[in-house]
């Protein structure tokens, strides 16, 4: 079992950033390839960012990139995600997520949720 706790969130004028953090608690962190996902009121859940197990690789939803790093310390069994520039439209439920060396942009790979956490960005 992992266990994901997110923070960070919180409610920002468009343009400003935050730092969303999601710690991890259970089996081994650095085994696991993480993502961040969202859900805004009404839309479906989407994928917003992901990076391996050893953080050599990430990737990102079009719509976020230049504006989002995720990044990880295993040491500190945390996993960040920096926004920037941020928008109205990225107000949303932020998810962070685990899976086993799955590398993948599809929430049903993910075997391991956290509870999420609401960013609001007001125009």
């Amino acid at each position: 079992q992992v266990q994901l706790v997110e923070s960070g969130g919180g409610l920002v004028q468009a343009g400003g950033s935050l730092r969303l953090s999601c710690a991890a608690s259970g089996r081994t962190f650095s085994s696991y390839d993480m993502g961040w996902f969202r859900q805004a009121p009404g839309k479906e859940r989407e994928f917003v960012a992901g990076i391996s197990w050893s953080g050599g690789s990430t990737r990102y939803v079009d719509s976020v990139k230049g504006r989002f790093t995720i990044s990880r310390d295993n040491a500190k069994n945390t996993v960040y995600l920096q926004m920037n520039s941020l928008k109205p439209e990225d107000t949303a439920v932020y998810y962070c997520a685990a899976n086993y060396h799955k590398y993948s942009d599809l929430g049903r790979d993910y075997d391991y949720w956290g509870q999420g956490t609401q960013v609001t960005v007001s125009s």
